[in-house]
């Protein structure tokens, strides 16, 4: 394990137990200060902050406890061990309801003592990773905003940066959750049409008989229900960036009359006569291949052409695995701000975890983890615990062998070994899936075969 070295604050008017205890500390391979009142203390803090301070309770003039106090109103986060020679119960319980980390009493235990040193040390290091990685994310300066340093990544940033540049149409590809919104929302922030309106549409998320009233708008009676007129997105979006999320889900009788509207700039309501001109950039994205989406008969050649002026295609978080450590830091920021958090980052093994994660949700997915987290944990450091339940059966040590009764059929064992895993894994269905060899709509069938709900 990396040796840490830690400077550690002695706090005892008793110079012999001062001396003892600097050189103990110090044959463990630390930096010790030792001083014999509050008032050195105190200007000792001043001076250089400490990783750890020992104090006693009982010293000349301000107590020990008054110093805990103190030190702890400036800084919640510095480790104060509180000793004392007489055994208080009463000083115990007042210095841990002042955030004492712990309580020796004398003759120090020191084996103790190291113990404490060494979760310290620990600690210490955590800290230091969180702050080089916060670090590394104060000189990642791109203007797009996105976050990672993988070679894919820094390609991914420059590419924004060009397109942004232009007035030109682009086609963003890349699985599900590896943010293709991000990096339209990018692309439109660091555009000359940032002051504009930037309008997201899913075309996947529209029934089929509403998209052609969302896209183009509608006037009053042009179907049922259309009691009042309505802007289509591309009116919406006059002036700015319009945004449609999964082109290849949209119907192909509608696709002809998409690309109208991106060659000529007009659109015209539903149930209406006029024409509205609009100047508007469009980025698409789909999470299918477009070539295959074209030879399947769900995405016209022509309107892939026509938008295909650049195209981005986002890796999956699995192919940039060095992102994951920076990106979860983010997410702690992130989401220790809006929840009002005290979260310093994620802890060691909380990070070994996340690291052997393939991320079948990629970023979408790594983003909700680390927010759940962070509202589990509170303060401190994300540990094991906190990630969901099928992180967690990941851990070294955890349960994952499935113990089969003398006579159980292969139609039984199937359906143990699938409950069991979906157990394992929080009822994740594409994560159970993935872990089985299996597809979802598999997991789905099988679920209704055994009568559960899914």
């Amino acid at each position: 394990m990396e040796s840490t070295r830690l400077d550690v604050l002695v706090v005892d008017d008793e110079p012999a137990l001062r001396e003892v205890l600097a050189l103990r500390i110090e044959d463990w391979g630390h930096e010790v200060r030792a001083v014999g009142d509050t008032v050195d203390a105190e200007r000792e803090l001043d001076r250089r902050h400490p990783d750890i301070v020992l104090c006693d309770v009982v010293l000349p003039g301000t107590s020990g406890l008054e110093l805990l106090k103190r030190v702890k109103q400036q800084d919640d986060r510095l480790p104060m061990v509180m000793m004392t020679a007489h055994g208080n119960i009463d000083a115990a319980v007042e210095a841990m309801k002042s955030g004492a980390t712990d309580f020796l009493t004398k003759p120090l235990d020191y084996s103790m003592l190291y113990a404490l040193l060494e979760a310290t040390a620990s600690d210490v290091r955590q800290r230091r990773g969180s702050r080089t990685l916060t670090d590394r994310l104060g000189r990642q300066t791109p203007a797009s905003g996105m976050v990672g340093q993988s070679r894919s990544m820094r390609e991914i940033q420059r590419t924004i940066e060009v397109l942004a540049s232009s007035d030109a149409s682009a086609i963003i590809t890349g699985k599900s959750g590896t943010g293709k919104e991000v990096v339209a929302r990018a692309v439109h922030a660091l555009s000359a049409r940032r002051d504009k309106p930037f309008v997201a549409i899913n075309a996947a998320a529209i029934p089929e008989g509403l998209i052609e009233s969302e896209v183009f708008g509608h006037e009053p009676g042009a179907f049922t229900g259309a009691t009042r007129a309505r802007p289509g997105v591309f009116e919406l979006a006059d002036g700015g960036t319009l945004f449609l999320d999964e082109i290849a889900e949209m119907p192909i009788s509608l696709q002809p009359k998409l690309l109208r509207i991106l060659e000529d700039g007009r659109a015209r309501r539903l149930g209406g006569s006029k024409e509205v001109q609009f100047n508007v950039r469009v980025i698409a994205a789909t999470n299918r291949s477009p070539a295959q989406a074209i030879r399947d008969g769900l995405l016209r050649e022509d309107l892939f052409y026509r938008l295909n002026v650049f195209e981005l295609t986002l890796p999956s978080l699995s192919d940039r695995a060095e992102d994951v450590a920076l990106l979860a830091q983010h997410f702690v920021g992130e989401f220790a701000r809006k929840h009002q958090m005290n979260v310093e980052g994620v802890g060691t093994a909380a990070r070994e975890l996340l690291d052997a994660h393939a991320w079948p949700g990629n970023v979408r997915e790594l983003r909700n983890v680390i927010e759940r987290a962070v509202i589990v944990a509170r303060n401190g450091w994300i540990e094991p615990r906190h990630l969901p339940p099928y992180l967690q059966a990941s851990a070294p040590g955890a349960k994952s062998a499935l113990t089969l009764p003398a006579g159980t059929t292969m139609a039984e064992a199937e359906r143990m070994l699938i409950l069991q895993t979906l157990e394992r894994v929080g009822n994740n269905k594409a994560e159970a899936a993935r872990q089985l060899g299996l597809d979802v709509k598999t997991i789905r069938n099988k679920l209704r075969s055994y009568g559960r709900d899914e």
